[in-house]
């Protein structure tokens, strides 16, 4: 998973995309996806899925989470998640068949339309921090579990 951050006259912005089908259709989120054959590594994975989902080709993505998600009713949906952060990039941005993508001022973002989890980590890794976590999840998408740590490294 990927986000863009853009700093202008002193405030941060950060993309964010709307899922529009599929697992977390209608979330506000990072693009990405599942790492393929052809990619060599999860930085091309995360490379490759911005390019493909808005669009943009990122340039010296930092990681900056290692987040892991439990659905017990659900375990098909578990899964680990690396997290980069972009603040170089080139191309112009688009909305692809899956997202929807669009720039919110640091203080707007959308947490109540987004993953339960977000609001417990995104905050420190725009504050520069780099985060290592689990989630886990109950019904209906609920967060009933959570452990983050602020780490040195990922």
């Amino acid at each position: 998973m990927c986000y863009l951050i853009k700093e202008e006259n002193g405030c941060k912005e950060i993309l964010l995309a709307k899922k529009k089908k599929g697992f977390g259709e209608g979330k506000w989120n990072g693009v990405g996806g599942k790492i393929e054959e052809k990619d060599k590594d999860i930085l091309e994975t995360a490379v490759r899925e911005t390019k493909e989902e808005i669009g943009i080709h990122i340039e010296v993505p930092e990681k900056v989470a290692s987040l892991s998600f439990y659905f017990p009713h659900k375990k098909e949906w578990n899964q680990n998640v690396h997290v980069f952060v972009a603040k170089q990039w080139r191309g112009e941005l688009k909305e692809s068949e899956e997202m929807l993508p669009k720039w919110f001022k640091h203080q707007e973002i959308p947490y109540h339309e987004m993953w339960d989890d977000d609001k417990f980590w995104l905050e420190s890794v725009l504050d520069g921090k780099k985060i290592k976590a689990s989630f886990v999840f109950g019904e209906r998408e609920k967060l009933v579990e959570k452990n983050v740590e602020i780490t040195k490294e990922l």
